[in-house]
């Protein structure tokens, strides 16, 4: 059964193509321009709501960044992204996988608003200044982890928690909260860039044909 992945390049979609590419799973990767419910209002057929990631597989439909990575991680039975149930590790996947969005990305999405969605006049440099503070706090939660799994979110290994979590940083980057990370932020965002699977996440949003959707 085929996946295809509707993307807009370095937005939340991008959990959804680094999973694809960590697993080496087929997919159509479709590029929209950002944001889609705007500028490729045809996109409104496939999904109301104009936002993305959409995943579609068969019959299933999915447009929530986290959840993808948890159901490409297990639709098949547990793969290299997962932590099983039983495994003591088990919670702490889950919780990484939706702390990546609900804690990291959502205070990020503020400053994104604020500084560069709005029209001039309604940008809110405070609101900015605001929200990013709150994810800078927010990291704290991020170093324990790092120091009690060998670096990892979880289960001392990488899995598609540090993909969830590992976005919210690409994020900051874009946004230039990246210097404000600690030294061990840091190093575990430097580590996942190298990661072959960011990589070629990375090249194949690079190679995807130029948008084609109508304004």
């Amino acid at each position: 059964m085929s996946l295809t992945l509707y993307h807009c390049a370095d937005a939340r979609s991008f959990r959804a193509l680094w999973a694809l590419e960590e697993l080496g799973l087929p997919y159509e990767l479709k590029l929209l321009p950002f944001p889609p419910r705007v500028l490729a209002p045809d996109y409104l057929a496939e999904n109301p709501l104009g936002t993305i990631p959409l995943l579609v597989d068969g019959a299933t439909r999915m447009t929530e960044s986290a959840a993808i990575v948890q159901y490409l991680a297990t639709r098949e039975g547990p793969s290299a992204l997962s932590v099983e149930p039983g495994d003591p590790a088990y919670g702490d996947w889950l919780n990484g996988l939706h702390f990546g969005e609900a804690t990291l990305t959502f205070p990020q999405t503020l400053v994104l608003r604020y500084t560069r969605l709005e029209p001039q006049d309604r940008r809110n440099p405070q609101v900015a200044d605001d929200y990013g503070r709150w994810f800078t706090a927010r990291l704290k939660g991020l170093e324990p982890r790092l120091a009690a799994n060998g670096r990892w979110y979880c289960a001392e290994r990488f899995t598609g928690a540090d993909i969830s979590v590992g976005y919210a940083l690409l994020l900051a980057e874009t946004l230039g909260l990246d210097a404000r990370f600690s030294l061990a932020v840091a190093d575990y965002w430097a580590r996942l860039q190298t990661r072959d699977g960011f990589v070629r996440a990375k090249a194949a949003q690079s190679a995807a044909p130029a948008p084609t959707w109508q304004t």
